[in-house]
């Protein structure tokens, strides 16, 4: 039985659901120049300021990489990330206002790639889009995800 009352919310464009995780993350990372030092033990994986900065930049110029290749034809690349399974010993320095500055302008700047290319395909190229995998709506949505690094870092401020 269902309830007549409940309303659902559409799920955010897929350009806002990109924009919307970076703003999301950036707001945490707004606080990790406090970091103790001390790693987040999340899911049997270990994870710092850098590592969740690193993880996000990461899954988004892979993917990126992805539609690009399955727009131009080709079958895209496979990645080659050692993805959260490893913390680097970069991972582990300390989270400085400069490196905050560096995450913001690098976020920003993939996120607005994104955004652009994303409003720039017509709604059967999202839903049908070329090639294997999730159509690029869905792989938006995906991405989305990415708040899991930040979100397992936390809110240090």
């Amino acid at each position: 039985m269902s309830d007549t009352n409940t309303v659902t919310a559409p799920a955010p464009a897929p350009a806002d659901a990109v924009t919307g995780m970076v703003d999301h993350v950036l707001a945490l990372a707004a606080g990790w120049t406090r970091w103790d030092g001390r790693p987040a033990h999340v899911d049997g994986r270990v994870y710092t300021p850098h590592k969740a900065v690193r993880r996000v930049a990461d899954h988004l110029v892979d993917h990126l990489a992805e539609l690009e290749a399955r727009l131009a034809g080709e079958e895209p690349q496979p990645d080659h990330w050692h993805a959260s399974l490893i913390t680097t010993d970069a991972d582990r320095a300390p989270f400085t206002a400069e490196d905050l500055d560096e995450a913001r302008s690098r976020l920003t700047r993939l996120a607005r790639i994104w955004a652009n290319r994303l409003d720039a395909l017509t709604d059967e190229q999202l839903d049908h889009s070329p090639g294997e995998g999730w159509s690029f709506r869905e792989l938006a949505a995906h991405l989305g995800e990415s708040v899991y690094y930040a979100d397992a870092v936390g809110d240090l401020s």
